[in-house]
């Protein structure tokens, strides 16, 4: 019997983490190469983060629209055999860093890159080029005529954010976008053949990842940036004011994390207006979702069951208070939508007998982290692998937490907890990556991710993000000579001991 969950194991690995010579990872070479490697491993998913395009401080978790990809992560070797590039066009490469995205220069020159790919493209395209590209746009003008304006908008006005636009195209006045369509009509296409591209590449890595037998799980944020299309075209669904400001924002309390709470400052849903809709705006966004991968990952679920809600005005996210979530009806107009859902639930931080519930309700697979495990009652603490259910998904650690050797050697694992690994796994550590990758493999959960760092037994300094830190996250790489090490042939071993390899 097929479950959506059976037996297996994958990689957390962003794309932007992969190797290659524009410094950044895209959907080129280095994409399927991944896959392969993944298959000769015994993996069966590769989970990564959010595909939109990144904004201020590159967090795929503030993007500029909740439905459009990253252009940073179309291929520009893909590009050049379409024959929108030359050779010419890529020989002059600048001295990019192998082992992190500089995100300057690379946005810098995949700009100049991509907008002569489009000119390209508009000089050399043969008419079943322009036809699919025209055909692709008319079935995705919901979203893409909103975002390719905005975003034409937005680099028009130098990046600022849409509140201080002129209030005619800020607040979406019909003559003022009128006029704003006819006068930025160039650029408008340029980024609607870009989206294109970004499907077009990414539909193709999909196809080859499930033809060698890898699932893909994406990421579905709860919450979107106020700086966005989907916010600037969609204000009746937000809590703004009337100059577009939000009121309230997102965030979560002190926690593990901070002891000030994390003040997210995303603008919170009115679900009272969404519910009168039947949550169409979210019917569309988690359909393209999962247009895109297999599974999605929901971060902070709890949200749908209570948020926390923060005034705006407030500096940090200690002040604020619970209020409900859409919770069951929410769900339940979804599942009836698209049926059984391949939903994992981010169900960490404060997670109360109703965030259980629900997900339990829709039988929605929780998460649990083996970092998280060392502390509190043996009996109780659902992070230790003894008390792990067979309907959830077991990490070493999450792209918010360190690697697990920076996590082990760097402090945050206390002498106790050190100690107490120690006389679970009943010898001395050596390699606590290995330890905890066993650990995962062994558990009775269906699903078990590793994020790639942890296989490589990499340290802190590869950590892709930490919550609260506003600057140097994300851009972590790995280079190529790793995947030539011996890791693959060790993961592959304890995937086969441990009932994880596919089945044939």
């Amino acid at each position: 019997m097929t479950t959506i969950f059976p037996r297996a194991s994958g990689i957390l690995l962003h794309p932007t983490s992969l190797p290659g010579r524009y410094g950044i990872g895209d959907l080129g070479e280095w994409a399927t190469t991944f896959v392969d490697w993944l298959a000769e491993a015994g993996q069966s998913y590769w989970q990564i983060l959010p595909l939109g395009p990144t904004s201020y401080g590159d967090s795929p978790y503030q993007t500029l629209s909740a439905l459009a990809g990253n252009t940073l992560l179309i291929s520009l070797d893909k590009l050049a055999e379409n024959g929108w590039l030359t050779e010419d066009d890529l020989a002059d490469v600048p001295d990019f860093p192998i082992y992190w995205v500089d995100f300057g220069p690379v946005i810098e020159y995949h700009q100049q890159m991509l907008a002569k790919a489009y000119q390209g493209f508009k000089a050399h395209a043969a008419e079943s080029e322009r036809t699919a590209f025209a055909n692709w746009c008319q079935a995705n003008a919901g979203w893409l005529d909103d975002y390719a304006l905005f975003a034409a908008l937005k680099n028009a006005h130098g990046g600022r954010p849409w509140t201080e636009w002129p209030v005619g195209e800020g607040l979406r006045d019909p003559q003022a976008l009128e006029a704003a369509r006819a006068k930025h009509a160039e650029a408008i296409e340029e980024r609607r053949f870009l989206q294109w591209q970004f499907a077009v590449q990414w539909s193709a890595v999909k196809t080859y990842a499930n033809s060698k037998g890898i699932r893909l799980i994406g990421d579905i944020p709860i919450f979107i940036a106020h700086d966005s299309s989907d916010v600037w075209a969609n204000r009746d669904l937000f809590y703004l004011d009337e100059k577009g400001m939000p009121t309230v924002v997102a965030g979560v309390p002190p926690d593990y994390f901070s002891v000030t709470g994390q003040r997210w400052g995303n603008p919170l849903y009115r679900w009272d207006k969404l519910k009168k809709t039947g949550y169409r705006w979210w019917l569309e966004r988690i359909k393209a979702v999962l247009g895109q991968v297999d599974i999605a990952r929901v971060d902070h679920f709890r949200g749908f069951a209570g948020y926390w809600e923060i005034p705006a005005s407030e500096p940090t996210a200690v002040i604020g208070q619970w209020v409900d979530g859409p919770g069951t009806d929410f769900f339940q107009v979804v599942q009836d939508e698209l049926g059984k859902l391949p939903i994992i639930a981010e169900d960490l931080g404060v997670i109360t007998p109703e965030v259980v519930a629900l997900r339990d309700q829709f039988e929605l697979p929780g998460m649990r982290i083996l970092q998280f495990a060392w502390g509190g009652a043996a009996k109780e603490n659902h992070f230790l692998p003894h008390n792990h259910i067979q309907n959830c998904v077991v990490y070493t650690g999450t792209h918010d937490n360190n690697t697990t050797l920076g996590w082990y050697l760097g402090g945050e694992a206390d002498e106790a907890s050190k100690q107490y690994i120690t006389d679970y796994v009943g010898h001395d550590i050596q390699e606590p990556h290995w330890d905890m990758i066993r650990l995962g493999m062994m558990s009775v959960a269906n699903t078990f991710v590793m994020p790639l760092q942890d296989v490589f037994g990499f340290g802190e300094d590869t950590r892709m993000n930490t919550p609260g830190k506003e600057s140097g996250n994300w851009g972590w790489r790995v280079g190529p000579e790793w995947f030539e090490s011996d890791a693959r042939h060790r993961l592959a071993h304890m995937t086969h001991i441990f009932a994880r390899w596919p089945e044939a």
